[in-house]
């Protein structure tokens, strides 16, 4: 799952969605410098990764992208799958897409002294193209998609998966929201084990 998948599934506390959002970049141990809150949400982030990874819907998706795009495949999954969350926003939150994002950069600029280097190397780009809404539309995601592939030196041309993306439009959808309720649930129970 890509940044707002992560975010949405912090539920309303804000510093577990700051940990969720910016767990990619502290690696082992590293998370025991933060408040809790944090740090639950930097587990929280590794529990959705590891249940992504291994979950037979979501590996059923990136098999379509696999052969061309290899490693980049996965990557370019969550991408898509966050594609179908901001698309749908209205059927998983009472709140806007639109005030929700900007909630969340408000919520980013005034923690920012916690941030990692990384997130705060990441919130200007992110901030100003508006990553979060941009994801709802197939224009906003091929914007991204030509920003990562330019991040990866041009790897594997992930702006070309849009094709992909519009070839089994409605296979990643129907995967995307039988896997993202099973999702939901496992969040729930870590959570609650997380907070015990």
């Amino acid at each position: 799952m890509n940044f707002l998948a992560h975010i949405y599934l912090s539920g309303d506390n804000d510093l577990l969605k700051i940990g969720n959002f910016m767990a990619d970049s502290i690696r082992g141990h590293g998370y025991d410098n933060y408040p809790t809150e944090i740090r639950k949400g930097i587990l929280l982030h590794r529990s959705i990764d590891s249940f992504t990874d291994m979950h037979p819907i979501y590996r059923q998706s990136k098999h379509r992208l696999h052969e061309k795009y290899g490693h980049y495949s996965g990557v370019i999954m969550d991408i898509f799958y966050d594609h179908f969350l901001a698309k749908n926003w209205c059927q998983y939150s009472e709140v806007k897409l639109e005030e929700y994002a900007q909630d969340f950069y408000l919520l980013l600029k005034e923690n920012y002294d916690i941030l990692t280097e990384r997130a705060k190397g990441m919130m200007p780009y992110m901030i100003g193209r508006n990553w979060l809404v941009s994801y709802a539309s197939i224009e906003g995601l091929q914007m991204i998609m030509f920003q990562m592939d330019y991040r990866t030196k041009h790897r594997v041309a992930m702006d070309e998966s849009i094709v992909e993306l519009k070839q089994f439009y409605t296979e990643f959808e129907n995967e995307f929201t039988l896997y993202f309720e099973e999702l939901k649930a496992h969040c729930a129970s870590k959570l609650k084990e997380l907070n015990q």
